[in-house]
């Protein structure tokens, strides 16, 4: 049940945007097999003013953030699916592999409020996150 919030700093149409959700939503899907209608994702656009990205970057206008909280017990293995399927995913909205931040908050279950203000640990997630 993982929380994602995707930032960028340039307009995108209505399609690509959904695109880009779709995409990072796929990533989650295939590295962290979460179910496919397990879907809590964000797109925030920003003013390139508001939204400070390192100078070298050739494309900075592509710069991306993508912030993660999830249930904790996921592999290394798992996270660097997830950074790979991303990225890859992201290139084709011609996003730069090398222009894209992902970071991966896990939080115990007994941190997380949800299904009616139950507290993770004490439900069924319906799902595995030890993977």
């Amino acid at each position: 049940m993982p929380t994602t919030l995707i930032e960028v700093r340039r307009q995108y149409s209505q399609a690509e945007e959904a695109g880009i959700i779709d995409a990072v939503h796929g990533a989650l899907v295939a590295a962290f097999l979460i179910p496919p209608q397990d879907r809590s994702v964000r797109l925030v656009v920003h003013e390139p003013h508001r939204f400070a990205c390192s100078p070298s970057r050739a494309k900075p206008e592509f710069s991306t953030l993508v912030s993660i909280d999830c249930f904790e017990g996921r592999s290394l293995q798992a996270k660097r699916n997830l950074y790979r399927e991303i990225v890859d995913r992201l290139a084709e909205f011609g996003i730069p592999r090398d222009h894209v931040t992902i970071t991966v908050r896990d939080t115990p279950t007994e941190n997380w409020g949800i299904a009616g203000g139950q507290a993770a640990c004490d439900i069924d997630l319906g799902f595995n996150v030890r993977v």
